[in-house]
C-alpha cells in the first residue's frame, strides 16, 4: 500500500471514531464523508488549481498614509 493511501485511511478512521464519540451516527458520518468528496470532485473539476483564483490573490493595496487619513 502507498504512504499516503494509509495515511488516507488512518485519518478517516480516526475523523469517524471522533464523530461517532461526540454522538453521531456512524451511517450520518459516512454519508457526510461521501457529500463532501462529491463536493470537493465537483470543485476540482470546475478549477483544478484554486490557488491560481483570482479571489485567492493578495491585493497590493496602497497604505491609510495619505495627509487626509484619520490618524485616530
Amino acid at each position: 500500500m502507498d504512504y499516503w493511501r494509509g495515511e488516507i485511511s488512518d485519518g478517516l478512521e480516526k475523523l469517524v471514531d471522533r464523530a461517532v464519540t461526540a454522538g453521531a451516527k456512524q451511517e450520518e458520518v459516512f454519508a457526510e464523508i461521501m457529500k463532501v468528496v462529491g463536493e470537493l470532485q465537483v470543485a476540482n473539476e470546475r478549477d483544478p488549481d484554486p490557488a491560481d483564483a483570482p479571489s485567492e490573490t493578495v491585493l497590493n493595496e496602497p497604505a491609510n498614509d495619505w495627509p487626509g487619513a484619520d490618524k485616530g
